[in-house]
Parts: C-alpha cells; sequence; structure tokens
C-alpha cells in the first residue's frame, strides 16, 4: 500500500516484522512498537504512550545541544520535525517505508527512509535531510534509527564486544542497570539522564568495540541485536524514558567525532544506516542479522564458492617474500589443497632501509624476484593450479615514496593546509580524482596486465579525527567523505574486474564494519599469531561477519605436535580457512594433517555459505577453557559444532537445543585420528570428550529423516 494521506496511527511490515505509528499530539510520528507479528507483549503498550520517541532527533547550530529527546528536555528539534506524510513499497525482496518530517522554522525537510527484508526480523534505516529554508544549517548530530518503548533496565542485560589489535570480537555482559542508574523517577519527576554510550574512534571503525551490541530479557526470551553501518565515526546509546529503554543509532557526531556538515538551500545529506534485528534469545537475533548482512551485501561468485586462500604472511615468511622462498612454498600449498595463493606485504621492497615508509608506487621488487620477476611467481601460481593474490595498502603513501611528490597536495588528508603524516606515511584521500586516477592505475596493472585474481587491501594507520580539505567544514565529516569515496572506489574496482576477490583487512579486524563487509568478499578476523589465543576469536567472529566472510588463519608449523596441528586447522574450519605455515618443511604425516583438514572443509562449504551461527556454551570468554560454535542448515536436518578445549576437565556437556528431542546422529569429521576425542548424541544436546589439550572437534550433526 502507498499513502500520503496523513494519518494519525498506521502499521508497515511483513509476516516478520511489525512496526507501528502513531503522530503524538505535538505533530511529530512516533515509532510505538516493533515486534514479531503475533508477538507484542501486555508491556509493550507502553511504547504507545509517553516512552515512544520521535522518528528523528538531530541537533544543530543555534539550535539547542545534546541529545534532545530521549535524555533532556528544553527545546528539541525532534519535537518540531511534524509529520507530511508516507509511502510505502516493496519489491526484489524488500519492503519499503518513507516518511517525511518538516519543520517550518528552519525549513528543515527529514526523510526516514525504513526498509526490511522480506521474511526476516530486521530493521533498517537511515535518514536524509534536505535544507528546504533560505538559510544555511549546521548539523552536529542526527540519528539513524531511534526506539523507545522496550522493557525497563532493570528487565535487560546489554552485551558489548570489545575488538582490539590481536583480541577482536570479545563480547562481555552486563546488566542495563549497572550504567542507567535507578534515580527514583518518581521523586525527581524526570527521566534519569544516565546512559550507556558507545562510540568508534578514528579512521578503524571497529578500534576498541565493535559497531553493534545487544539487549537480552533477563526473564523472558526476546533479544534485539544491531549494528551501525558506517566505515567512520559511530555512537549508540541506551538510556531510560518513562520506565522504558531507549535505544538510540547514530554514525559521527560533532562531540564524539568533530563531525559537522552545513547544509546550504537546497543541499541534502543521508545519515550511515543503523539496522536492528529482534529474535527470540540472542542466537536468533544473530542468525536473523547474519542473514540481512547476506541480503545487503553485493553479489559475488565467491560467496557460494568459498575457495581455500593460502597467505605466505602468518608465522610464516611475515612480510619476507622472495622467488626462493616462495617456490616451494606455492607447490606445498597447491598440494594441500589450497585454491588461491597470495602474495603478502613486502613483495615491492627494495630497499634495504625498510618498506614502511617508502610505500605508495606498488612496484615489485627485482632484488626479491631477480629470475622473470614477481610475474614469474605469479605464473608458477597458475601453473599449480591456484589463482594468485597480493596484498595492497591501497590508502596510504609513505614519506619517502616518489608518489608523495607525484600528487598534488590536495590529493592526501590534510588539517590547518598542513598535510598528515602518521607513522611515516600520508594517508590519501579518495574524494580526490588524483588519488582515485592514482589507485585506479594501479590496480588495472595489478589485475588487468598481471592477472592477480585476488587483493588482501590493508590498513595499518590510525588518523585521528580525520582530515579537513577545502569543503569539509570538520575533520569528522572529511573522515566519513573518504571513507564512502573509499568504498565506491572498490565498488568500482570490482565493477571492472568482477571475477577479482578482495580480502578487507586493517591490522586483522580493526575494520570490520557493515559498510565495508557489504562491497568486500572476505574480512580479516585478527593478526593473532598464538594459536591457543585464536580460539576465541574464531568462535565470535560470526557474530560481526558471515561465516563465507571471515578469514581465519590456520598456521600450522613443523615444530608444532599433531594436537596443536590439528588444533589450529579445526579452528578454522566454520569459517573461511587461511591456510599459512611452512608446509614446505613438514614431514608426510603433518602434511596428510593438512590436507585431510581442507578436504572435510571442501566437503562442508557449501552448507556454510547459507548456515546461521549459535552459540552452545554462550558467546566465548577470552579465558575460557572450553568453547563452541555451530552452524545450523536451514532445514535444520545438517548442523555443524566446533568444540576446543583449552583446560579443565577432558569432558564437557554441550547443549543443542535447537535439535533437542530429535534423534541425532553424531559425526567427528575433525580431526581424523580415532584418539582425538569423540562426542556423542545424549537426545538434549553433545557429551564431548577431548582428551589431551589443546584440542578441538568439529562435529556434523545430521536429524533423522523419521
Amino acid at each position: 500500500m502507498a499513502s500520503n494521506q496523513r494519518q494519525d496511527q498506521f502499521t508497515w511490515g511483513h509476516e516478520a516484522l511489525r512496526a507501528g505509528f502513531a503522530v503524538a499530539a505535538d505533530g511529530t510520528l512516533r515509532l510505538t512498537g516493533l515486534a514479531h507479528p503475533g508477538d507484542e507483549r501486555p508491556d509493550d503498550s507502553r511504547a504507545a504512550g509517553e516512552s515512544a520517541l520521535p522518528l528523528v532527533e538531530l541537533t544543530a547550530l543555534g539550535h539547542g545541544s545534546g541529545w534532545s529527546g530521549p535524555r533532556f528536555t528544553g527545546t528539541a528539534f525532534g519535537a518540531r520535525l511534524a509529520y507530511r506524510s508516507h509511502r510505502t513499497g516493496g519489491g526484489d525482496g524488500w519492503e519499503r517505508l518513507t516518511v517525511e518530517l518538516h519543520d517550518p522554522g528552519t525549513g528543515l525537510t527529514a526523510f526516514a527512509e525504513l526498509t526490511s527484508p522480506t521474511g526476516l526480523p530486521v530493521l533498517r534505516s537511515r535518514v536524509r535531510l534536505r535544507n528546504d529554508g533560505s538559510d544555511p544549517l549546521v548539523v552536529q548530530s542526527v540519528s539513524s534509527l531511534l526506539l523507545g518503548g522496550l522493557p525497563a533496565p532493570d528487565a535487560l542485560d546489554v552485551h558489548r564486544a570489545r575488538n582490539d589489535w590481536l583480541a577482536e570480537c570479545r563480547w562481555y555482559t552486563e546488566p542495563l542497570r549497572a550504567a542507567v542508574a535507578d534515580i527514583h523517577v518518581a521523586v525527581h519527576e524526570h527521566d534519569s539522564r544516565a546512559a550507556l554510550t558507545l562510540t568508534g574512534r578514528g579512521s578503524w571503525p571497529t578500534d576498541g568495540h565493535l559497531a553493534m551490541g545487544a539487549l537480552t530479557e533477563r526473564d523472558g526470551d526476546r533479544a534485539w541485536v544491531w549494528q551501525i553501518e558506517s566505515p567512520a565515526g559511530w555512537r549508540w546509546d541506551l538510556g531510560e524514558r518513562a520506565h522504558g529503554t531507549y535505544l538510540a543509532l547514530n554514525g559521527p557526531t560533532d562531540a564524539a567525532h568533530q563531525w559537522r556538515i552545513r547544509l546550504e538551500p537546497g543541499e541534502e545529506f543521508t545519515t550511515v544506516p543503523g539496522a536492528l534485528a529482534l529474535g527470540s534469545g540472542l542466537d536468533e537475533a544473530m542468525g536473523a542479522l547474519t542473514s540481512y548482512r547476506r541480503a545487503i551485501r553485493r553479489p559475488h561468485p565467491d560467496h557460494t564458492a568459498l575457495p581455500v586462500v593460502f597467505n605466505d604472511y602468518m608465522n610464516t615468511l611475515m612480510g619476507d617474500p622472495t622467488t626462493a622462498k616462495l617456490l616451494p612454498l606455492i607447490d606445498a600449498a597447491a598440494d594441500a589443497g589450497a585454491e588461491y595463493f597470495c602474495i603478502d606485504s613486502g613483495w615491492y621492497d627494495d630497499d634495504t632501509r625498510g618498506w614502511w615508509d617508502s610505500v605508495g608506487a606498488w612496484q615489485p621488487s627485482p632484488r626479491r624476484f631477480p629470475d622473470g620477476g614477481i610475474r614469474a611467481v605469479l605464473d608458477r601460481i597458475r601453473e599449480r593450479g591456484m589463482v594468485p593474490g597480493l596484498w595492497l595498502e591501497p590508502e596510504v603513501v609513505g614519506v619517502r615514496s616518489p608518489v608523495a611528490a607525484e600528487l598534488p597536495p590536495e590529493a592526501f588528508f590534510q588539517r590547518d593546509g598542513i598535510r598528515l603524516t602518521e607513522q611515516g606515511r600520508h594517508q590519501l584521500d579518495l574524494r580526490h580524482p588524483a588519488a582515485r586516477a592514482h589507485l585506479d592505475k594501479t590496480v588495472d596493472r595489478i589485475v588487468g596486465d598481471w592477472g592477480v585474481g585476488y587483493l588482501k587491501l590493508d590498513y595499518n594507520i590510525v588518523v585521528d579525527p580525520g582530515t579537513r580539505a577545502p569543503g569539509d567544514l570538520a575533520p569528522g565529516a572529511g573522515l566519513l567523505g573518504h571513507a564512502h569515496a573509499y568504498l565506491d572506489w572498490l565498488s568500482g574496482v570490482l565493477d571492472r574486474h568482477p571475477g577479482l576477490v578482495v580480502e578487507n583487512c586493517a591490522s586483522g579486524g580493526m575494520r570490520m564494519d557493515g559498510a565495508t563487509l557489504a562491497v568486500s568478499q572476505l574480512q580479516s578476523t585478527s593478526d593473532q599469531q598464538d594459536p591457543l589465543r585464536y580460539p576465541p576469536i574464531a568462535a565470535a567472529a560470526p557474530t560481526a561477519v558471515p561465516p563465507e566472510q571471515g578469514a581465519v588463519w590456520a598456521y600450522p608449523q613443523p615444530e608444532y605436535d599433531d594436537d596443536l596441528i590439528t588444533t589450529t586447522l579445526g579452528g578454522a574450519l566454520l569459517g573461511r580457512i587461511h591456510l599459512s605455515g611452512h608446509l614446505n618443511h613438514m614431514p608426510e604425516h603433518q602434511l596428510a594433517l593438512v590436507r585431510d583438514a581442507v578436504a572435510v572443509y571442501k566437503s562442508i562449504r557449501a552448507d556454510l555459505a547459507r548456515a546461521l551461527p549459535f552459540w552452545p556454551l554462550g558467546l566465548p570468554g577470552w579465558t575460557d577453557e572450553w568453547l563452541a560454535l555451530g552452524l545450523r542448515v536451514p532445514g535444520d536436518h545438517t548442523a555443524y559444532v566446533s568444540v576446543w578445549r583449552r583446560g579443565g576437565p577432558a569432558g564437557h556437556r554441550v547443549p543443542v537445543r535447537h535439535l533437542a528431542g530429535r534423534t541425532v546422529r553424531a559425526e567427528v569429521l575433525h580431526p581424523s585420528s580415532a584418539d582425538a576425542g569423540r562426542a556423542v548424541w545424549d537426545g538434549d544436546g553433545l557429551t564431548v570428550t577431548v582428551p589431551r589439550t589443546p584440542g578441538v572437534l568439529l562435529i556434523r550433526l545430521t536429524r533423522d529423516a523419521g
């Protein structure tokens, strides 16, 4: 149904999601309810009252400061954005609602653009602003999604994920009331100003925390999981309003990221999207968000093919590739079953002083590749039946690189007219045509002329808070502009080279954001080199990235014993296996372990590309002795469970709730050794035995068709 008629109340959605809206007495439109159809609870009626919030909140210079609606009284820009009309539509598997709001005082018009994939309990929201007035307007913040009427803070637990270099995806949980203090509202007749606020920092969008979070009912089964799809700054808030909880999702803000924009008359700005998934429990909501991530990403054959990638870096060549070192490694990787071979950093290094501050031209080193150059090595990769790949750090130019002088000053990040330097490097601004032309020429040479089919795109510096080029009002706005231009450039590369596979990396998982994941095919999950510290990262990675996109290192070494070899291999089998290690120095019995693991991966990868994650033992803790990750295949006839033991007793029970009460066959797929452990289905879950540490089991569960 499409309508431009004003209505005091209306609903919108589909069979998996229903949103209710009402026009308040002040003329603002409010989201009064969001749930599965038929799953509304009696206490949800609060959302239709005082706890519901205006659909859009923003702050602007000269029009009040701070978060006006949820936390503070006084001038509320959201309260002046009055409802005008709405229209609905659908197609291509999506339902759409656009609501038009207007402030007659400033002439600002806001379009709240809500979408939802048909059949999924996920709401995506962004806001488009248009200055229809006669004067400029400086915007300091604008919400992407604002939802009130959630259960009271006393009833909720909040889940966040710390995300640091070498220690990604570390989820932790606390009662929401621990952060949102109970001030005794009845006495003060005022909502608490306490709130739990999380923000991104710098030009690594997931440095410090993932750009997502979750709420669960402590004595119920409802869960809400969200992500902010910003390649730069972001902010989310949880607070109390009229005895309920509100959630606010934002891109960058002036207060947190030095972000401001000036809208001249007729100009527009659109926020980054925010997405909210609903579920009966955390696993179900995470599964819905996984399906949503698959729905919004750029289509690519890699998402279903899942080829095995060998990368020469981690615990192996470590940025020191040469023809002599690579040729035997290429042969060993091919014999192990790898289908892509990526030469990581260092291939361009022809300077005895080091390459860190001289990169930017991206030409191969004659010193490292003396006979036939790098193209002879790439040819060897192809001869062994693999697709060649190269590492690239496209956005940086070293201070000693000739490119630093060849490109105009405006092609680089700058502040107050001074080109920025971070760790001996300059940062390209991809909004400038010269910067984009330089990278297009580089990639077209590497991919088009050299025949490289895989690029690992890294990013190893942090520029905080951003850049202020001519036209930027504030550095945070420049950073967001560059980040969007980078993704637009990457989309252009993939348009010209549709078979190219791109891995997104920023010192591991420091750029593990929804916006970048929607364009790139793979996501580096960590630079962690310790095989005993990688399991909690691998087990939690599907909270941030679909399994088929999450690159997990598997780096067996000749000096490892068999248990450590099978552990590092097994940890990657429910993600995207990134093989490394000195395979060319291994004896035959160790190589057989590697080949067996790769063969198992190839036998199950078609299921991984469509499976949804679950966590039988809960989200993993950094020091947990036992961890588990499951993937359930649509139809619930097949599931896979990886179980790690890093300590504790040799036996553990692993519940599998969605198969409880069924007749199920449990089969250990990895390791192949009979003494590595066993798993027995007990009717409601698995009783697992892993006799030695470290150890891992990959188990396939097959439900009886009867």
